[in-house]
């Protein structure tokens, strides 16, 4: 069973949980797919919502399995490394795959935020906003970016996730909010009726919305 339509859907079941959040809350929805559902979020909190873009090193032969993961906060990159992988491939796989999702991240941080400056999580509440957790590697590296920047508290909020992933992340953050963490999980698509791919061109519309 499915139970999201989408991930607006999916986004309104996440504030329900979340539900009043004290302090100044910041929702940051993780480029692409966390961008629709972190938006009804932020609606429902009254809260600023801001883009974090966050990449997975994959292994050149292998893109779905992770090497790591960087995230962009206030202009800095945050690196984080899967050692067990890492210990197969070796640091010259890691270093050109780095180089070229590093590259990527900073366009895409330019298609969506403009000549916006860059995030300021100093002191505020931020709410980490995915449309689910896989191995949860890239919420890891979310989080540690964040931490770097002297956030009140971090909570990240999806709406699936595995049992096991969402433990991982507790150790990491504030808060972990996980609507449905299902007893066989393959996917986050498996979640959703429509998990279409999120272009660029709906995170900025997202965005410019609420600016």
């Amino acid at each position: 069973m499915r139970p999201y339509p989408d991930r607006a859907a999916a986004g309104r079941a996440l504030a329900e949980e979340l539900g009043k959040v004290a302090g100044s809350v910041l929702v940051l929805g993780l480029a692409r797919g966390g961008v629709p559902v972190a938006a009804p979020v932020a609606d429902a909190l009254g809260a600023q919502l801001d883009v974090l873009i966050v990449r997975k090193l994959g292994l050149p032969q292998q893109p779905e399995l992770a090497m790591g993961a960087i995230a962009g906060v206030g202009g800095e990159t945050q690196t984080v490394r899967n050692e067990p992988v890492l210990a197969e491939a070796g640091e010259h796989a890691l270093a050109d795959v780095l180089e070229e999702e590093t590259r990527e991240l900073r366009r895409r941080e330019h298609a969506y935020r403009g000549d916006r400056p860059a995030i300021d999580v100093h002191g505020r509440v931020v709410i980490l906003v995915d449309d689910g957790l896989a191995t949860g590697s890239t919420m890891r590296a979310a989080v540690a970016a964040v931490r770097r920047q002297d956030p009140a508290r971090v909570i990240v909020a999806v709406p699936v996730g595995g049992s096991d992933g969402c433990r991982r992340l507790a150790r990491v953050a504030d808060e972990v909010v996980c609507v449905w963490t299902p007893l066989y999980y393959t996917a986050v698509g498996q979640a959703y009726r429509d998990f279409s791919p999120v272009e660029d061109e709906e995170v900025r519309r997202i965005l410019a919305e609420r600016s």
